[in-house]
Parts: C-alpha cells; sequence; structure tokens
C-alpha cells in the first residue's frame, strides 16, 4: 500500500511540475514582448474599369465541342455506358486478391487499404502490358481507378456482377475482375 501511495504522490509533483514549466516560457506560453511589427501601407496601381464582351455573342475564344462518337477502342466509349449500368462499389469491398483477364491473359491483382500516394496500395502479379505497372489503386463513385506508381491512371473498372468488374487500360485494352 506505501509503494501506492508513494506512486501517486510521484505522479502528482511530477503534473505540477510540468504545469510550472509552461508557465516560464515553455511550449504553449506567449511571449507579448515579442510582437511583430505592424505592416506599413503599399501603394496601391490605378484600376482600369471598361465593358467585358457579352459572352454569349462571341465564342471565339472558347474551342469548339467534339463531335461525334469516340473511336472504336478509345477509352470512353464502352465506358461510358458501363458508368450508367455499373453497381455501386466500395472500397472495403475491393480488398484481397483477384483474378484478372486482359489481352488474352489471365494474371492476379492484390488489393490493400494501405494508404500510397491519392490511393490505396496495389500490385499484379504475372500480368502483361500496362497493368505491370499497377501502385495503387481508389474507388471514385461507381469507378474503380487502377494507377501506376506514380500516381497516374492506367485501367477504369466498373462493377457489373457481384464480383466483377470489367472496363479498360488507358490503351483501350479490355480488363476483368474477378474472384
Amino acid at each position: 500500500m506505501r509503494v501506492f501511495h508513494a506512486a501517486a504522490g510521484l505522479v502528482i509533483v511530477l503534473a505540477l511540475t510540468g504545469c510550472q514549466r509552461t508557465s516560464f516560457g515553455g511550449f504553449g506560453s506567449q511571449d507579448v514582448s515579442a510582437a511583430p511589427a505592424p505592416l506599413q501601407a503599399q501603394p496601391v496601381p490605378s484600376v482600369s474599369s471598361g465593358q467585358l464582351p457579352d459572352p454569349t455573342t462571341s465564342t471565339s475564344q472558347f474551342p469548339s465541342a467534339p463531335t461525334g462518337t469516340p473511336a472504336a477502342g478509345a477509352p470512353g466509349g464502352t465506358q461510358v455506358a458501363a458508368a450508367t449500368s455499373a453497381l455501386d462499389v466500395t472500397k472495403e469491398s475491393m480488398v484481397g486478391n483477384w483474378r484478372v483477364s486482359s489481352a488474352g491473359s489471365s494474371c492476379d491483382m492484390f488489393l490493400t487499404l494501405t494508404n500510397l500516394g491519392s490511393g490505396s496500395r496495389g500490385g499484379t502479379r504475372g500480368c502483361a502490358g500496362e497493368l505491370t505497372a499497377m501502385g495503387s489503386w481508389e474507388v471514385a463513385g461507381k469507378q474503380v481507378v487502377l494507377k501506376d506508381r506514380s500516381g497516374n491512371p492506367i485501367a477504369r473498372l466498373y462493377k457489373t456482377a457481384d464480383a466483377r468488374f470489367d472496363g479498360s487500360t488507358n490503351g483501350g485494352q479490355p480488363v476483368s475482375l474477378s474472384r
């Protein structure tokens, strides 16, 4: 019992000693004598006035809107359709081992929740093409974005079934993930 009382007393003394230190200029104390000097006013250049052009009449400063449909194999054509019919996806449901089918071959992909840059750490084993550079991934809405080790997107996938994701690489190569 004596040891307990001695330890409790020591803790109280140390706590009070810590409180006294901050009041004598330690962390958290404020020294009013070192306040910065006020800033001096600076001259301001003259302000010009004029009428801005009407944005609805002159569009020469803007590029023309794209027309037509994307070329076959271009990323975006099939992805727009996939995005509208995609199922909801959560980051937690993506974690683990996936079987990847791409370019007529299959390989393995591992996804974790460990942070890496703007995404989470991931990697492939035995893959060919753009997927060999995969280093991270993230969920953006209903889309799963696979990224290279520099954080640049290399593929975009959408959930099409309970344990299946389909999409394409930036080069237009189809990619499927399944468990």
